[in-house]
């Protein structure tokens, strides 16, 4: 397998204020943009054409990796005009394949962090001689996932989309963002509107005799939709938890990227970043955070499992628990944010505005 196709065009609603101006595949993870993971490791895999479907900022993309050779690979990039669903989506790029009608084309999702084992899901796909092959993760609450149940053989045998009652729940196996079409099933996707594998191509090809295998991958795996989710990847990416060989760096307690301003008596654990610029003032401490370029944290700030957006300033003394701060947004000193603040793009909180303490 040498062909790819990269889902990169969803809006990232979830994770506003994040995606305002920057795609969700683009925000730094691990001090690079999420997308560089997902390439570095299918081209560990021995992927060598990928193609991204891009839609929302879509000119962003190109710009950032160019054709690709950088890292190894050939890129070429497809815009939708309109948006077309994950399934519209695949059919949208299929013209800029190279594969056969029976070689294996790799799909996945441009904002699932995963440890599956790429090569072992294409070797399942071609020992069973499935028409396609689905990575399936398990988890402990699936009621907000596709559920997807197999035979021992592992063979798909249905799929139900987010069941909210114990009677639907048969199963713990979601559909975990990562397929493996055999090349002449993306040409049975209808063309020019949209269609979503989850709801649509998959269930019509399992009522029309298709074989579906499924390949139950448990490593690492998470959905990087909200910000909570998308922090804690990159903290597990520079810990070492999640696998990258794109992290630029050694994995441990934190990354520093380095034209970064860190004073020595800060403390910097938990797999916090500091991007490229950024500066951590004196006293500062800051836990399995993000603090992307050009931010400032002011001495004595207290920052947890919280996200600090491009030249954004946090003042000094201000603690943040589980919040995203928008780029450029100015948090005043002595204030307090709590878990699910979310506060946008160039906002301005006045010193010792929002607190959940007293201030003495």
């Amino acid at each position: 397998m040498t062909e790819a196709i990269l889902l990169v065009g969803g809006r990232g609603t979830r994770l506003r204020p994040l995606t305002v101006h920057t795609p969700k595949p683009m925000v730094p993870a691990a001090g690079v943009p999420f997308l560089t993971h997902q390439l570095a490791r299918a081209r560990a895999a021995g992927v060598e054409h990928i193609v991204l479907a891009t839609s929302y900022l879509a000119e962003v993309f190109e710009p950032y990796f160019g054709d690709g050779s950088s890292l190894g690979l050939h890129l070429e990039y497809v815009t939708e005009e309109e948006p077309l669903g994950t399934g519209g989506a695949i059919r949208n790029v299929a013209s800029r394949l190279h594969s056969g009608p029976g070689d294996p084309v790799l799909i996945f999702n441009g904002d699932i962090l995963t440890g599956l084992d790429i090569r072992a899901l294409v070797t399942t796909h071609e020992n069973t001689g499935a028409d396609v092959s689905l990575h399936l993760t398990r988890v402990e609450d699936p009621r907000a996932y596709g559920l997807v149940p197999t035979d021992p053989t592992g063979r798909v045998t249905a799929f139900l989309e987010k069941p909210q009652t114990p009677e639907e729940i048969v199963t713990d196996q979601i559909n975990a963002g990562a397929y493996v079409f055999r090349r002449s099933v993306i040409d049975t996707i209808p063309e020019g509107r949209p269609v979503s594998v989850e709801r649509e191509t998959f269930p019509d090809l399992l009522a029309t005799g298709a074989h579906l295998q499924g390949m139950v991958d448990s490593t690492y795996w998470l959905d990087l939709g909200t910000p909570q989710a998308f922090v804690r990847g990159s903290a597990d990416l520079v810990l070492g938890r999640a696998p990258s060989p794109a992290v630029p760096g050694r994995c441990g307690d934190r990354l520093i990227l380095p034209t970064a301003t860190v004073a020595p008596d800060a403390k910097l654990t938990g797999g916090t970043v500091v991007g490229d610029g950024a500066v951590i003032g004196e006293g500062a401490r800051v836990t399995g955070s993000t603090v992307l370029s050009g931010a400032v944290v002011e001495p004595g700030a207290v920052i947890t499992d919280s996200l600090i957006g491009a030249r954004s300033r946090i003042g000094e003394r201000t603690v943040l628990t589980g919040t995203v701060i928008g780029d450029g947004a100015v948090i005043g000193p002595d204030n307090e944010l709590r878990e699910g603040v979310r506060v946008w793009c160039d906002a301005r909180i006045p010193a010792a505005a929002i607190r959940f303490t007293s201030d003495q």
